[in-house]
């Protein structure tokens, strides 16, 4: 089918401006071309007086938490923990966000839903399962009855368990064969878990680097959950090649992460909305109490890492019924950075991360025909973006309207 989007200013992000009263020719799912040229089409999408931009992405995403109250996650069936996944996925993409990298958690089969077509949904590049350690960030579902032998794993829907450095290697193998494009650990206590102090630092050195060695071997990266300054370099030093969060980084780390080339990316929204909608949907108290402070250290943070040269991606980290704050990451980071340059996080950036530049996050010949039309200038008027019902005309996702 093609596809044309007519009368619309069109964004080049490689250099942040528009092409006015420009058409976007689409082909399937890809674009076929863009520019003045007129040519017949089955469907004309009239942009008349709108933003044409690439679709949304979104760096940091997580599925399997389908909602903040831990507990009732704990006991969904199968099935419900699939139905819900389904829902936040078709939501992210009626946002616009038509590519998320999701940072934890047994996707393989959502994934294949939304390419049978069986359910609405992004693009979604994978870490599979992330790994922790005992006690670490990610351990907050599998038995602990069971670990029974350090150089064994254990895992549930989120994450693998793993308490050596061959444990650590073979997660890191198991998801690697399974199709994951990148591999997550867990360096650093977090909010959401309930056993780890915050500024724990976890895993070992060789743990460390029996991942980044297995994803090294595979011309790919591991990225590390990461707040303090010690537990970022503590995962830098050891291969890690890009941090989640980084919060608390401080100036030395953050020139020491711009030296090795390690990109950060920064969640904010989400601290923000376990502050506000937290306690009215269960999220666990200690988890909460975690949490103060941290929204403002990660609006620091985002100054230190671009004084010392650090590329930042663009994510949000929102855990279930939050989910619907996820474009508000716009204007919170509006508030600390030029447009130009959150727009360049997100659209040149993240796909570095997701393995798809010149895939997606540009509108030209032979790219992914994702596309959102805005009725605002995101280059004048980022932070309107925190309201898509508003400010959203259409998305479009591998060539298709949603709607």
């Amino acid at each position: 089918m093609i596809t044309t989007i007519v009368g619309g200013s069109v964004l080049d992000t490689s250099t942040m401006s528009w092409l006015d009263d420009a058409t976007v020719v689409l082909d399937g799912d890809r674009i076929a071309d863009v520019g003045d040229n007129a040519r017949d089409a089955d469907r004309v999408i009239d942009a008349t007086g709108g933003y044409v931009v690439p679709g949304f992405i979104d760096a940091h995403v997580h599925h399997v938490l389908t909602t903040m109250d831990f507990a009732a996650l704990g006991r969904q069936t199968p099935t419900e923990l699939a139905i819900s996944m389904a829902q936040l996925s078709e939501a992210m993409l009626r946002r616009g966000f038509t590519t998320v990298r999701d940072c934890a958690g047994d996707t393989a089969g959502l994934v294949r839903a939304i390419e049978r077509g069986l359910v609405a949904g992004p693009r979604i590049v994978r870490a599979g399962r992330a790994i922790s350690q005992t006690g670490g960030h990610g351990d907050i579902g599998a038995d602990p009855s069971i670990r029974v032998c350090a150089c064994a794993i254990h895992r549930d829907d989120l994450a693998f368990i793993a308490d050596s450095p061959d444990a650590a290697r073979l997660a890191a193998r198991r998801e690697l064969r399974d199709g994951a494009a990148f591999i997550k650990l867990m360096a650093s206590g977090g909010v959401a878990s309930p056993t780890d102090p915050f500024d724990s630092v976890q895993f070992t050195p060789d743990e460390v680097r029996a991942i980044t060695i297995e994803t090294d071997h595979r011309h790919t990266y591991t990225t590390a959950h990461a707040y303090h300054p010690e537990a970022i370099m503590h995962s830098i030093d050891n291969g890690v090649r890009c941090i989640e969060h980084g919060n608390l980084v401080d100036e030395p780390t953050a020139a020491a992460m711009a030296e090795h080339g390690v990109t950060m990316v920064p969640t904010l929204v989400t601290y923000k909305a376990i502050a506000e909608l937290g306690e009215k949907l269960g999220f666990p108290e200690v988890s909460r109490q975690k949490n103060a402070g941290v929204f403002d250290a990660g609006r620091s943070s985002i100054d230190i890492a671009k004084q010392a040269g650090v590329a930042l991606g663009f994510g949000t980290d929102l855990i279930g019924e939050a989910q619907v704050w996820q474009n508000q990451e716009f204007a919170i980071r509006a508030q600390l950075e030029p447009a130009a340059d959150v727009l360049a996080s997100m659209y040149r950036v993240n796909p570095r991360l997701c393995h798809l530049e010149g895939e997606i996050g540009v509108l030209s010949p032979g790219a992914a025909a994702d596309v959102v039309v805005l009725d605002v200038d995101p280059l004048d008027a980022l932070a309107a973006l925190a309201e898509p019902d508003a400010t959203i005309r259409h998305v479009i996702a591998r060539g298709e309207l949603v709607g």
